[in-house]
């Protein structure tokens, strides 16, 4: 039986993408699934598709009504809607906010909204859709890769404070994904992520094996363990590697 077998699942940022792929597969394993974006349409039509439920609207506070939606209990909260917010130093204040909004703040709201009910049961699950940026960092994307590093933080907080209680926490943390997201990322996707672009099936896989594992950490491309891994022990050529990329990304115009 699937380890995920009748327990209820909220996705957030759902109506396509990485979302729409946890939400699939999710359903496909026999869990209630609710499916939540922002845009209504996407929606209901990604929960039409898979027999779930639809509650569209800001992530940050969709807990309470999908709850509703699952008589009561949310066994497995997947905090996957994200701001892909490119820009520099530069960038302007409401782009950094809403950045640190959507990618941060959203998943700190949800956890306190769930956090009570998992801790009296000793029992739950959080899944945090990071980036592989949260790890490494994204070149031409400030905001994305620091509110993509607070992600990581954030969910590697929960899980030391909360495993000993029966909190599980995965962090998702792919690199170049085909999405809407990485055919809006322009040239800096192009040349660092669209090369070894994956699915976002591939990605739902990836959190299944964790999941089945116990594992922290979800790399859907394995090489960024050994990026990650460089940048903490060969950080000035790490560092010198990334300035590389950037000049070469300065170079094509941007």
């Amino acid at each position: 039986m699937s380890t995920v077998q009748g327990a209820g699942v909220v996705v957030t940022g759902a109506g396509g993408g990485i979302g729409a792929a946890l939400a699939r597969r999710f359903a496909a394993e026999g869990a209630r699934v609710v499916v939540n974006d922002i845009d209504a349409g996407k929606a209901k039509t990604v929960a039409d598709e898979i027999g779930a439920t639809a509650v569209p609207g800001d992530a940050s506070q969709v807990v309470d009504e999908a709850r509703d939606a699952l008589d009561g209990v949310v066994d497995v909260y997947c905090a996957n809607a994200g701001l892909s917010s490119g820009g520099d130093a530069f960038a302007d204040e409401d782009v950094w906010a809403a950045a640190w909004d959507v990618n941060v703040m959203a998943h700190v709201r949800a956890s306190r909204a769930l956090l009570p009910d998992w801790l009296e049961r000793g029992s739950g699950r959080f899944v945090s859709t990071v980036s592989a940026a949260g790890l490494l960092t994204m070149i031409g994307a400030a905001p994305y890769s620091v509110t993509k590093h607070g992600a990581l933080a954030y969910a590697e907080w929960l899980s030391l404070t909360y495993r000993h209680r029966g909190l599980k926490v995965h962090a998702i943390c792919p690199q170049g994904v085909r999405t809407d997201m990485l055919s809006a990322s322009g040239t800096a996707g192009e040349l660092v992520l669209t090369p070894t672009a994956i699915e976002p099936e591939d990605v739902a896989d990836s959190l299944f094996e964790a999941m089945t594992e116990d594992r922290f950490l979800v790399l859907p491309h394995p090489e960024v363990a050994e990026y990650y891994a460089a940048r903490a022990t060969q950080n000035e050529r790490w560092l010198a590697g990334m300035s590389h990329i950037q000049q070469k990304w300065e170079k094509t115009g941007r």
